[in-house]
């Protein structure tokens, strides 16, 4: 008799994933039908930006300013008015405002007008005609509602959070907000730091340069001989070349010219090749170009939905349907307006809600999620899902996204999501070369 996977209020998650038939042949398999995970990481969106008004989900149409006065949520398109809103940690605290969510209209603008507010540019959703097929998503699978960044930053530390769980960097101190100078990594230009946080200073500056030896996954997936790749844009930083990769911070893997070569994979849009020629790892990342990215500023595009659904398609018109779940989530709220007030339970976050989709023949069909999560859970599932055991930088409170999926149901078949791009756009489209973000 097979379990159904249960959710646990904290700490380990303590689901016992289900045991399935002897497989053929010798690669590592999980204990359960999902086979692979691939995390679709997109950008700079808070939950209620895109989500506001679903069906049965926690968000609002409206907010408070710093004034008390109630906002409406005003409709935009996808790209905006190419105005970014400044995102680092003590945006974060302002916006948080103790917990009264009120803050978010005295950020300052980004791209060269830091000396405007915010105001009522923040209270913003999207225009559903837009993000059409992530609707169609969350509405045939899952949605979760509470999927909080694990750390109160931007996207550098975000993407570090979905391969290691956190940033620790010692038993006191942890990676905030961005490195002074581009690329972010190992290939920083030399007497380039990082920012610190801890319980009771922030920033600590200078950090130390942004080329860390904390543990990630990618050690304990290699560890058990188990496949992954991180497929990432090209980036033209200054006509030197390099791509856009969380691993770039990471020592093990950046110096291992194998790894670096092959588990580092650009463009990004190998990963429509390995599915065609059933070469699809265990665990992927999939980073988009800028222009796909959904990043409000110059240059970004309306084509984001139509990548993630190019992705969600061929894996959902391959073999590898009926093994797969895809991830979707956006790494970080963007100083956009959000209702949910985190839960703070210490000084690495939680930071605010984004959005995430769970996709899978086995995920719970058209399903809202309220479980806490944060970006840890993703890899607390992966983890469980092989017997990998928890990571160094894993906080107890990343309970596991498995109460998102019911394993022992039959594989439903697959439903092509309808978009305005197809992936023959995406396999043509000229690279932008632009950093997917830079702040």
């Amino acid at each position: 008799m097979v379990a159904t996977l249960a959710a646990c209020s904290s700490g380990s998650s303590g689901a016992s994933l289900p045991a399935t038939a002897p497989q053929s042949d010798a690669r590592p398999h999980s204990s359960s039908p999902i086979q692979h995970v691939v995390i679709v990481i997109q950008e700079n969106r808070s939950f209620d930006n895109l989500f506001a008004g679903f069906p049965n989900a926690d968000s609002s149409t409206s907010g408070k300013n710093h004034l008390g006065k109630t906002i409406a949520l005003s409709r935009q398109t996808l790209v905006g008015r190419d105005l970014d809103i400044s995102h680092n940690h003590s945006d974060f605290v302002r916006d948080y405002d103790g917990g009264k969510m009120d803050g978010f209209d005295l950020a300052q603008l980004g791209l060269g007008r830091l000396n405007e507010r915010a105001g009522a540019y923040a209270y913003q959703y999207v225009d559903r005609a837009e993000i059409a097929p992530y609707w169609a998503l969350a509405k045939q699978y899952v949605l979760d509602d509470h999927m909080f960044q694990t750390q109160s930053s931007s996207s550098f530390t975000a993407h570090q959070d979905l391969i290691a769980g956190g940033t620790e960097i010692n038993a006191t101190e942890s990676v905030i907000d961005l490195p002074s100078r581009s690329p972010w990594g190992c290939d920083s230009p030399p007497g380039t730091t990082t920012v610190l946080i801890s319980a009771t200073k922030y920033p600590i500056v200078p950090g130390p340069f942004p080329c860390f030896t904390y543990g990630t996954i990618r050690d304990s997936l290699d560890a058990k001989g188990i496949s992954w790749k991180y497929y990432t844009p090209t980036v033209d930083y200054s006509k030197g070349g390099g791509i856009w990769s969380a691993f770039d911070a990471i020592k093990a893997v950046r110096n291992d010219g194998r790894e670096w070569s092959n588990n580092v994979s650009s463009p990004n849009t190998n990963v429509f090749t390995d599915i065609a020629a059933g070469n699809l790892p265990a665990v992927a990342w999939v980073v988009p170009d800028y222009e796909n990215s959904d990043h409000p500023g110059v240059g970004s595009k309306d084509t984001g939905p139509s990548w993630v659904a190019s992705i969600v398609n061929a894996v959902g018109k391959s073999q590898y349907w009926n093994s797969t779940a895809i991830v979707i989530l956006w790494d970080d709220w963007g100083g956009f307006y959000d209702n949910v007030k985190p839960v703070s339970l210490d000084y690495n976050g939680l930071g605010f809600r984004v959005p995430c989709i769970v996709v899978s023949p086995y995920a719970r069909k058209g399903y809202v999620d309220h479980t806490q999560y944060e970006f840890g859970s993703i890899l607390k599932f992966v983890e469980d899902n092989w017997g990998l055991g928890a990571l160094p930088n894993q906080r107890a409170s990343a309970v596991s996204i498995a109460p998102a999926f019911d394993l022992t149901a039959k594989p439903r078949p697959f439903k092509p999501v309808t978009a305005e791009y197809s992936q023959s756009f995406f396999m043509h489209q000229a690279p932008s070369d632009l950093p997917v973000d830079d702040e």
